[in-house]
């Protein structure tokens, strides 16, 4: 498949994708959210792929937010479709997608460059990294699920502080309240972000599946979290990877799954 904005590499298992405008400071804009969500979706049909890890070219940002220019003269209904199908062809895709998914935030990420790293499953940081929502010092809000997963993932507190102000916080920050998994040398972010998708690779992917579906639904309005995960639960005894990963075990053997 081709794309203008991004790269795209499978390796060793792993889809690799690079946001590829480094002139813009890898600015996502409407063709370049579009292409996302059809790399990603690509990837969670490719039974080769266990892993998928984004992150952005160069070495200044992973994503310094969305192409303001784009919508700089929306309408109130503009405004509200830009978000809406944003959310539907790439957000949500990628914070539901059953292959994990792993952010290695190089650099910038403000904006919708957050707002897609906070969709990620797991993000790790190189040490250069800052990271924000400055979305009201333009007199608007996130709009790309910001406001949502910022509160999941660092509490209401935090959340309000940073959007409200529009503040960046630094890497070590960003870790501190939770934001990213941990912060690494800008020079050692892809081979981290590679091991620990090599960790993953070692676990049932139809697990990891249901442990992903079991803890999203925590989160979503009027869905229990404790009776989605006794439905996941019980559905991994009838998977091949159930029966193989504990005949392995009971023969003291590593899984092949």
């Amino acid at each position: 498949m081709e794309y203008k904005n991004i790269l795209t590499e499978v390796v060793d298992g792993n889809l690799e994708i690079i946001i590829n405008r480094p002139e813009k400071l890898n600015a996502i804009n409407k063709e370049t959210i579009e292409e996302l969500g059809r790399a990603f979706q690509a990837g969670e049909k490719d039974a080769s792929v266990r892993v998928i890890i984004i992150s952005g070219s160069g070495e200044k940002a992973f994503i310094a937010g969305a192409d303001i220019s784009e919508f700089a003269n929306f309408s109130i209904e503009e405004g509200e479709s830009l978000s809406a199908e944003g959310q539907k062809i790439l957000f949500d895709i990628v914070e539901n997608l059953t292959t994990p998914v792993i952010a290695a935030v190089n650099g910038f990420a403000l904006g919708g460059g957050l707002e897609l790293a906070l969709a990620c499953h797991v993000r790790i940081a190189s040490a250069n990294a800052k990271m924000g929502l400055p979305e009201v010092s333009l007199g608007v809000i996130p709009g790309y699920g910001g406001t949502q997963r910022l509160s999941q993932l660092a509490g209401k507190g935090k959340a309000m502080e940073m959007i409200l102000t529009a503040r960046m916080v630094d890497a070590n920050e960003a870790h501190r309240i939770g934001l990213v998994n941990a912060v690494v040398e800008q020079v050692d972010l892809m081979d981290t972000a590679r091991a620990m998708a090599a960790t993953m690779k070692k676990n049932s992917p139809l697990a990891m599946a249901s442990a992903i579906r079991a803890i999203n639904a925590g989160f979503k309005n009027g869905v229990d979290g404790f009776k989605a995960e006794i439905s996941e639960f019980g559905k991994c005894f009838g998977t091949d990877d159930f029966k193989e990963g504990t005949t392995a075990f009971l023969e003291k053997r590593k899984a092949n799954f």
